[in-house]
């Protein structure tokens, strides 16, 4: 996901500070630090890696739907190494 991001006063001072003290490289590190200490705070998504996983086999779900395919039986997929 590609967003642009504008801030002015407190925020743009706290992520300038967050650079100049080399807690983060940049800004845009700063705010990644951000949104983890945030879910880390408020334990928003509980297994990070399972919804990752999870969001990850959806999408090729989809995508295999879409392109009419199907998974390959055992046989199929080891059938080029014996």
């Amino acid at each position: 996901m590609r967003t642009t991001l504008s801030f002015v006063g407190a925020p743009e001072l706290i992520l300038q500070k967050a650079v100049d003290l080399g807690i983060a490289r940049s800004k845009t590190e700063a705010l990644r630090m951000g949104i983890f200490a945030l879910n880390k705070e408020y334990s928003i998504v509980k297994d990070l890696e399972a919804e990752l996983v999870a969001r990850k086999i959806e999408r090729q779900e989809n995508e295999m739907l879409s392109k009419k395919k199907r998974y390959l039986t055992e046989d199929e997929a080891l059938s080029k190494y014996r």
